[in-house]
């Protein structure tokens, strides 16, 4: 027996039970139709002119029925007389290659054929000037070129800085359109500065280029379009705050402000790009953000099939398992730090065998007198909050609490013949 398993082999692991998690569920049923009647709106019309050669910006992350957003909106172009075609705006996602952005959208969904029109894809951008502090402003070729623009994107909470415009419609004009250049000038100085610099960006884009409308949604806590409103320039600039509040309002959350262990079964670039959403762990890549429990310990066990090695975040967390550390390219995962600037994510944390040992690892650095006494959650991954499991000391919390309810009785964790739960 090492040393390590001699040190934890007479860690506790606390019994825990299941609970049920009461979120608001407010959804738009026919997406489709509202987007639609939206889209239709007089001052919406009159920015789309017969034969304009419009782009339209679509990224990377997993939007609720993106593609049911995406070719409402191409009819809707198209249906007005204007040629739409899809510009892939992800920043440097799809390793910054034409060809990997092409298919980030196609595992989303969003092919030429179904969304019904052409996909434009290049990592060439022109220059649009600079801002007052130096930074340089870069726009897709493709966009540039067009008569108009089109954004869609989900407005929600930044995983590394706050302020009024956080993700949304202005993040995608700046980063997600400025390709893997203007990803790298917006990081440049840091997150501190990020809250001034995405809007300052799109103003500038939007000044001088013909940014027709955004298409923004809000989802609701089990990733559902909640919201979509359909804005001019002049409207993003003054209402993407409000759906920024909304969003935070939405978001899921844990009901705990002090955990000493927060267990996490898998983390994931399809989950958050951060692999998990620090606004639900409460562990942030950045001082710049704030929110959520206060977690002594967490600890990630493994990572998605579709994050496809890239393990950013899990040096956020305190331990991991081998089985992660095995599952990780390096090279990606590298290079998401070197583009955000913000390495700490990249790191490799304290890596144990297996997932006993893991847990029992943060069990035992958890600071707490009586280890069966540990305040533990355990979640799937920072989208899936409707279900988790809580360690005893936890139950008569729960059972005070207006959205949780207890519904199992209490159990010991199950670990196969590896050490790894089943």
């Amino acid at each position: 027996m090492g040393i390590l398993q001699q040190l934890l082999k007479d860690i506790p692991i606390p019994k825990m039970a299941k609970v049920k998690v009461i979120f608001e569920n407010n959804m738009i049923d026919d997406l489709g139709s509202e987007l639609g009647a939206k889209l239709q709106q007089k001052h919406i019309q009159a920015t789309i002119k017969p034969g304009m050669k419009i782009a339209i910006a679509v990224g990377s992350r997993g939007l609720d029925r993106i593609v049911e957003l995406t070719a409402v909106t191409v009819k809707a172009l198209k249906d007005a007389g204007a040629e739409p075609f899809i510009v892939p705006s992800m920043g440097s996602h799809g390793g910054a290659t034409a060809e990997g952005q092409r298919e980030v959208l196609a595992h989303l969904g969003v092919t030429e054929a179904s969304v019904g029109c052409e996909i434009r894809s290049s990592m060439e951008v022109v220059q649009l000037g600079e801002l007052p502090n130096g930074l340089p402003v870069y726009l897709d070729k493709y966009a540039a070129a067009a008569d108009g623009i089109v954004v869609i994107n989900r407005v929600k909470p930044h995983t590394a800085f706050r302020g009024p415009v956080e993700s949304g419609i202005m993040k995608m004009i700046s980063i997600g359109l400025g390709k893997q250049r203007g990803a790298e000038a917006c990081h440049q100085l840091g997150f501190k500065y990020m809250a001034e610099n995405v809007p300052a960006m799109a103003r500038m884009i939007m000044d001088q280029k013909p940014v027709l409308f955004g298409v923004a949604t809000v989802e609701n806590a089990f990733d559902k379009v909640a919201v979509v409103e359909v804005l001019t320039p002049e409207e993003i600039i003054e209402k993407e705050p409000d759906l920024q509040m909304k969003a935070k309002e939405l978001l899921p959350k844990l009901f705990f402000d002090q955990l000493e262990v927060l267990v996490i079964d898998e983390i994931g670039k399809n989950i958050s790009g951060d692999g998990m959403d620090p606004n639900i762990t409460g562990r942030y890549p950045t001082p710049y953000a704030h929110g959520g429990p206060d977690v002594n310990k967490m600890v990630v066990l493994d990572l998605t099939p579709q994050t496809e090695g890239n393990a950013n975040g899990v040096g956020t967390a305190d331990f991991t398992t081998q089985r992660l550390v095995d599952k990780m390219d390096l090279e990606v995962t590298y290079a998401n730090g070197l583009t955000s600037t913000v390495v700490a994510p990249t790191k490799i944390a304290t890596t144990l065998p297996n997932d006993r040992e893991a847990i029992q690892a943060a069990i035992k650095t958890s600071n707490v007198l009586d280890f069966n006494q540990a305040k533990m959650v355990r979640i799937k991954n920072t989208l899936v909050l409707s279900e988790i499991e809580v360690s005893e000391a936890l139950f008569e919390y729960v059972k005070q609490h207006p959205q949780m309810e207890l519904c199992s009785e209490p159990y010991d964790f199950s670990f196969n013949e590896h050490g790894n739960l089943t």
